[in-house]
């Protein structure tokens, strides 16, 4: 009988989504923005979803990480230091935290980036670099490096380091950008470089690395910087275990480039950006030890800013609110037909957004308030709303744990009982 509850307990913590699952890092398990769980509310009362807690962060752009029940975020200081912050999920109390120096100050100060977590590890890098591994347990540091300063002398990217730490194996993974090495990959357990690649072509971005399955194959896909009327920059694949450029496209390029591509599935590649850039749809094959490119189109009627689109059935979803545009939310096909746009109601401005049990939870980031939609070809389906942050820039991704959804502005991070 002992055996038989204990075996139903089980059952019911896999297909209820229990405490088990983790948001080990930038946009999910996945790094693609989308939630396995199941159980998403249909609707919410009057007065909106229960806040769970709210705490205080500085200003900033980075998300929370989330495992064993346990928040990390990257908090930034005023002007002068990092912090690494360690907050129990369920009452938001913080449980410890690690401080180091960090000074310099760039427009839109913050924080930038999502802590990964592996094992009794969490990997973290601030917005000037410092690449730091810092034990769960003892709560210290087991290693940092500069993944700027060690290979550049003169300043960083205008807009700060944006690195979202990439665990792959063995190795931590970023992409440092500079004139001497374009993709760094330490050995997560020493911070021992195993390999860093040639300078990448293009101009500095605010990419962050990602895995890819081409043929059965894992690539390592960077997106760089280029003006879009002259080129110049480029979206590449490379072998994640030594660095070794495998294919190349160039037909496509963004000024400031942010997300990375959307994975479609046979090879093909969403790239989408700001700025004007549009997007383009690629196509990658292997024959023998040879990669190819074929681009299958371009358009300029979907271009997202800061967060990469998400797939669903066969349609693409995204934010395609920019400096220049206000497109709002909008569907368009993997085949590259727009089939709507919300525009400017709602705006969407750059706020996070992830899809989850076949709905999109999304922030519009310059009103602070959260959607419930029902993403359908056929048009905008909101399924309800609530005004849930204070300021704008609501810029940073989503994360969500059980029923738990982790927001934040500029002076907060709230948690958000959604199932």
């Amino acid at each position: 009988m002992k055996t038989k509850v204990m075996l139903i307990a089980v059952i019911v913590m896999i297909t209820t989504g229990s405490a088990l699952a983790d948001w080990p890092q930038y946009l999910g398990p996945q790094r693609n923005a989308i939630s396995p769980e199941k159980g998403l509310l249909r609707s919410w009362p009057e007065e909106g979803p229960k806040v769970l807690w709210t705490i205080s962060l500085g200003a900033g752009y980075g998300g929370a990480a989330v495992s064993d029940g346990k928040v990390y975020i990257l908090d930034r200081i005023g002007n002068d230091k990092d912090a690494l912050r360690c907050l129990d999920l369920t009452i938001g109390k913080e449980l410890w935290s690690y401080t180091y120096d960090a000074p310099g100050r760039v427009q839109h100060p913050g924080s930038r980036s999502t802590p990964a977590i592996d094992g009794n590890y969490v990997y973290t890098c601030g917005s000037f670099g410092d690449l730091y591994c810092i034990d769960k347990n003892t709560h210290k540091p087991v290693w940092n490096k500069n993944i700027w300063k060690d290979y550049e002398s003169g300043s960083g990217p205008r807009w700060a380091i944006s690195q979202n730490p990439l665990i792959y194996g063995d190795s931590v993974i970023v992409a440092s950008q500079t004139s001497k090495a374009g993709v760094v990959a330490y050995d997560k357990l020493t911070g021992r470089v195993k390999w860093a690649s040639p300078a990448l072509p293009g101009g500095v971005g605010y990419v962050s690395p990602k895995i890819v399955k081409i043929n059965g194959n894992d690539n390592l896909v960077m997106i760089t910087a280029g003006a879009r009327s002259g080129g110049g920059g480029a979206v590449i694949g490379m072998d994640p275990n030594n660095g070794r450029q495998l294919w190349t496209y160039e037909g496509w390029s963004c000024r400031i480039p942010i997300p990375n591509v959307t994975e479609i599935g046979e090879g093909r590649l969403f790239i989408t950006g700001g700025y004007e850039a549009g997007s383009a749809m690629i196509k990658i094959t292997k024959t023998g030890d040879s990669y190819a490119v074929t681009e299958l189109y371009k358009t300029d009627g979907f271009g997202t800013h800061c967060h990469p689109a998400v797939l669903h059935k066969g349609h693409l979803y995204a934010h395609c609110t920019t400096n220049t545009r206000r497109d709002g939310m909008v569907c368009m096909s993997i085949d590259g037909k727009i089939m709507w746009k919300t525009g400017r109601s709602p705006v969407f401005d750059k706020g996070g957004f992830i899809l989850v049990d076949g709905l999109i939870l999304s922030v519009d980031g310059r009103e602070g308030i959260l959607y419930l939609i029902d993403p359908n070809p056929a048009g905008y389906k909101e399924l309800a709303k609530a005004k849930l942050l204070d300021t704008n820039e609501c810029w940073g991704p989503l994360a969500l744990v059980d029923d738990k959804l982790l927001i934040r502005d500029q002076k907060q991070m709230r948690c958000v009982v959604v199932k």
